[in-house]
């Protein structure tokens, strides 16, 4: 990335001038190259001399004088001007931003990548809710997030595994099993009532009927729900779990059952954890149960692992989970998207992590909050299936899976949405995913076109790209690099879609000032080359998003 060279280059004009004892010699702090608010001020500035003035005594300004004169001569960088208080500022050159264009359409599909990830294994794991029920339209947020997330680590260079963790050993099962045969029962004309704690969904009714096609009478006088049948009704759940994703487009490496961790008795991630955690001397018994005793790590409170009834808590069968990931599957990182209703267990689980022995750096939590619907000014209160909400394959057979994935993106995770199902539906502008779609189809057209009349545009020369609207386009194309490393860094996919759309815009603006086509068959190759450099661009960005990206609208 240009701006990783600038910053290279700023670090050896300040020690060149160091070593020539024009600056004193002092500890470099983190050089920082931005793009400028006003672009006016140039395509890229570093603040760094007012970061150097107190260490290095001398004046701000002063000090950016000094490091421009050191400065390489760079056949990217057009000018490079000083400007008050201390900031050192770089125009590029459009010499070479033109032939970033040839660059771009020689990455093709690539073009985005960048090698920060070194090959690292992280995981990803996201929605993971329980199945004893469909996924909600609130999933469908945690889905889009950290397929999309997963994505960009990918581009960044990280080698990521996808995983959803199935809830089958805790209580929550324990209250599907009990509904469940409570509803297998009524299928067999039983007059029985369904718990008071028993999920009520119409979809437990479904699969009551499931049970007594696959089970018959078999179960009929069962006094506790059977282990077959919870297993069973927990497999279908999670085959229409993964049918509502993958028709949101999310597709996982791995489906990992809670039950694991207690499998294979002593060598369980359970046992083998809890055994760990009792070495270092952070479970204590108390009140007749086990507990964590997470106090001596910085949190409020201590919390339970072990009921007094000898039966593990959520919490342990975290601990052993991220046990099992750190220690058993070797992952360098480890990054959960989770719901809000999750957030008062984040602090806890870092602990946790720690008491393991593993740096709780490694483990990144990104919460997501609410989000809410409506069509126009209807607020969407209610599903026909579930009684009390809304469901994300309702949501995906509405609007379609294009539209809910750029949607549920659009807002940075801690921050609560509206979705209007009526405008991820309009086919306008209006609607942020059709206008980014149609850019795409409408640069599709062009090139299509174009072939009648100039069959390949392969030898165009780039170098004739000189009008301000093409220069611009250019430069919106090669901040996707750096969005990625944003992204990658800061897990932080929502800036995509925004990205997207001013791709878009940009190139509407092209298109609006430059003609294409024209009698000068030179110019004409040289901007259907930029309009296939912002087709490629433009596509990668969809692609990022597990966005379609129609050749016609």
């Amino acid at each position: 990335m240009i701006r990783d060279d600038i910053r290279a280059s700023i670090e050896r004009a300040a020690q060149a001038a160091m070593d020539a004892g024009v600056l004193p010699q002092v500890v470099m702090p983190e050089i920082i190259v931005e793009r400028p608010a006003r672009p006016e001020h140039g395509d890229y500035a570093s603040s760094l001399p007012m970061r150097l003035a107190r260490a290095a005594r001398a004046k701000p300004l002063e000090i950016a004088e000094t490091i421009a004169r050191h400065l390489e001569a760079s056949a990217a960088i057009a000018a490079v001007e000083v400007a008050p208080p201390g900031f050192i500022n770089f125009r590029l050159s459009e010499t070479w931003l033109a032939r970033q264009v040839d660059a771009i359409v020689e990455s093709g599909a690539r073009f985005g990548d960048i090698p920060l990830g070194g090959g690292q294994r992280v995981q990803v794991e996201f929605v993971s809710a329980n199945p004893t029920g469909p996924l909600t339209a609130g999933n469908g947020r945690g889905a889009a997030i950290g397929s999309v997330l997963a994505s960009v680590l990918e581009a960044a260079g990280f080698n990521v595994e996808r995983e959803y963790l199935v809830n089958d050993a805790g209580t929550q099962t324990e209250v599907f099993g009990r509904t469940l045969l409570a509803r297998y029962k009524q299928q067999l004309g039983q007059r029985i009532e369904i718990p008071e704690d028993a999920y009520p969904g119409e979809y437990m009714i479904e699969l009551g009927a499931r049970m007594k096609q696959e089970f018959g009478e078999r179960f009929a006088d069962a006094g506790e729900p059977p282990a077959e049948m919870v297993l069973r009704g927990v497999d279908l759940m999670v085959e229409q779990i993964e049918q509502d994703l993958l028709k949101l487009g999310v597709r996982y490496d791995h489906w990992f059952r809670e039950r694991w961790v207690y499998d294979d008795a002593e060598r369980s991630a359970y046992e083998t954890a809890m055994r760990a955690l009792r070495e270092k001397g952070f479970l204590a018994e108390k009140e007749g149960a086990l507990w964590f005793t997470s106090s001596e790590l910085g949190e409020d409170k201590d919390n339970v692992v072990v009921r007094s009834t000898g039966r593990p808590t959520y919490f342990a069968s975290d601990i052993a989970y991220h046990y099992d990931k750190f220690f058993k599957r070797g992952f360098d990182r480890v990054i959960n998207v989770w719901g809000a209703d999750h957030q008062g267990h984040v602090s806890r689980m870092k602990a946790a992590v720690q008491a393991l022995g593993i740096d709780p750096q490694r483990l990144e939590i990104l919460i997501y909050q609410l989000v809410s619907f409506r069509r126009g000014s209807e607020v969407v209160r209610l599903s026909k299936r579930a009684g009390n909400i809304v469901l994300i394959r309702d949501v995906v057979d509405e609007v379609g899976a294009d539209a809910a994935r750029f949607f549920f993106l659009s807002r940075s995770a801690d921050s609560q949405m509206e979705f209007d199902l009526e405008l991820a539906k309009r086919q306008s502008a209006e609607n942020p995913v059709y206008y980014v779609q149609y850019a795409h189809a409408r640069i599709a057209g062009i090139l299509a076109n174009a072939r009648q009349r100039i069959p390949s545009a392969d030898d165009g020369d780039v170098s004739l790209l000189t009008h301000p609207m093409e220069m611009e386009l250019v430069r919106k194309m090669l901040q996707l690099p750096e969005l990625v490393h944003l992204m990658a860094t800061e897990l932080q996919p929502h800036h995509l879609p925004h990205y997207a759309q001013d791709l878009a815009t940009s190139f509407h603006a092209f298109y609006t000032e430059c003609r294409v086509l024209s009698d000068d068959i030179a110019l004409s190759k040289a901007r259907l080359k930029l309009c296939l450099a912002a087709k490629t661009v433009l596509a990668r960005a969809l692609t990022l998003m597990g966005i379609g990206t129609p050749e016609r609208m």
